[in-house]
């Protein structure tokens, strides 16, 4: 029997958001990720309501599997928030967004460092190549910018593109 051997991967992908780095923060909390992440449902374990702080606990489930996470840090006058999850039988590892000041708006910056529990978590760390972590992070950016294309006033002006 071939004894398993954890592999471990750290992608970092970046985008660009047309708002301050306040604003973009709100979005990388788990209740502003409801605004954005279709089906993302935290169940808040500590603290029951929710807040936003370090030591947070709560649980989200997607694909069929479970993961818990943690808040690290919450620091919005630095624009970082970062998690530690956990998908039991799979992977393990942090998720760290920065949100910086970059011309009139933001960049955001994503770095996921996981590490695999299984050799199922091997094969799942495998899938997500160079290139589907760009799509991913990728894919914040385009519902983000949809979530707020549809929450924004509409435009009164007559000069407006829209028709």
């Amino acid at each position: 029997m071939i004894a398993f051997r954890a592999e471990r991967l750290v992608r970092t992908h970046h985008f660009e958001l047309p708002m301050a780095p306040r604003d973009a923060f709100a979005f990388f909390t788990p209740e502003g990720e409801r605004v954005w992440a279709q089906g993302w449902d935290p169940r808040y374990v500590h603290p029951a309501d929710g807040e936003a702080t370090p030591g947070m606990v709560f649980t989200t489930g997607h694909g069929g599997e479970e993961t818990l996470w943690m808040m690290l840090r919450h620091e919005p006058a630095h624009g970082v928030v970062e998690y530690v999850r956990v998908t039991p039988g799979s992977r393990m590892g942090t998720v760290r967004v920065q949100c910086a000041e970059s011309g009139a708006g933001t960049r955001v910056t994503v770095t996921y460092a996981l590490t695999a529990l299984t050799p199922e978590g091997n094969a799942t760390l495998r899938a997500l190549d160079a290139a589907t972590y760009e799509s991913f992070i990728e894919s914040w950016e385009s519902s983000i910018r949809h979530a707020t294309a549809a929450t924004a006033p509409a435009e009164t002006s007559a000069s407006s593109p829209r028709a």
